[in-house]
């Protein structure tokens, strides 16, 4: 599908006061310059996917390229689960990488870089607490139960490139979630829930993150990285159950995220399993 600036694509945009749009050119103005990461950033009003719109241009946009959608039709999570939420109810936003001096084998970095810096800006602009559930889900506590407000999911695009979305929910009521454990930044007592503040902390801290982890060459350790991700990650000390890749699961204690990104299970027979992808389940009553 083709991006579209016409506000007619997704209704009146000033239908609801409590969603104003986003300023597309206060953003510009506040983050592409010379020297920055970030080259060129576009809000529109409706798109299928913005990763799918950036992974198709990948290799004639430069690295920095930002692609901001108020609303999207067929936003994706991981294992091409749907992502759906109301017009201008949240942050829907790609973000083309190429980073070309880092070893392949360390890209596996970039979703969990990615959710470090999301969970840092957010924790800075909008005062929640949010933690980081293996591999990619932003949690955040509503009334004391634990509920996914976001995801990432980072894929290859072009020759050179990764394209990196993310998906907030920011101003979602409880009539609107769209399945019981979901929750949105609103709902966990935010501060603030206005987009453009929001949009410029994360985008920031995912510069700062970002440009430390390349000058190291990708070295999670070396950046910091891997000790902020473990320090934010709410999977580590849980019993889980990890679903893999052919379907099979296994079960144990999360221990570690291993120099590779991987998460290390203790298991019932005393060995240590690295996952190296999979869907996780945190199991009730334990952590």
């Amino acid at each position: 599908m083709t991006p579209s600036n016409d506000p007619e694509n997704t209704g009146n945009r000033w239908s609801d006061l409590d969603r104003p749009p986003l300023n597309g050119a206060a953003l510009r103005r506040a983050l592409v310059r010379d020297g920055g990461l970030y080259r060129s950033l576009d809000v529109v009003a409706s798109t299928g996917s913005t990763n799918s719109d950036l992974a198709a241009r990948a290799d004639e946009l430069p690295e920095g390229a930002v692609l901001v959608a108020e609303a999207q039709s067929a936003a994706r999570g991981r294992l091409d689960r749907r992502w759906t939420a109301p017009a201008r109810s949240g942050l829907f936003f790609s973000v083309l990488l190429k980073p070309d001096e880092v070893p392949v084998e360390r890209w596996g970095w970039l979703p969990l870089l990615t959710g470090v810096a999301v969970a840092t800006g957010l924790a800075r602009s909008a005062g929640v607490d949010t933690a980081l559930k293996w591999p990619n889900d932003l949690l955040v506590t509503v009334d004391g139960d634990e509920r996914k407000a976001g995801g990432i999911l980072a894929e290859r695009a072009g020759a050179t490139g990764v394209v990196v979305g993310i998906g907030v929910n920011v101003t979602l009521r409880a009539a609107e979630l769209p399945v019981p454990h979901a929750g949105s930044l609103a709902l966990a007592g935010a501060v603030s829930t206005d987009r453009d503040p929001l949009l410029r902390a994360v985008l920031r801290s995912l510069e700062r993150w970002y440009g430390d982890w390349r000058g190291a060459g990708g070295d999670p350790a070396a950046c910091g990285l891997q000790e902020a991700y473990a320090a934010g990650c709410a999977t580590l000390g849980r019993a889980v159950r990890a679903e893999l890749p052919g379907g099979r699961a296994v079960s144990g204690e999360a221990v570690a995220v291993d120099g590779d990104g991987r998460l290390v299970l203790a298991t019932g027979a005393g060995v240590r399993q690295p996952i190296a992808a999979g869907d996780v389940v945190h199991v009730r009553g334990t952590g």
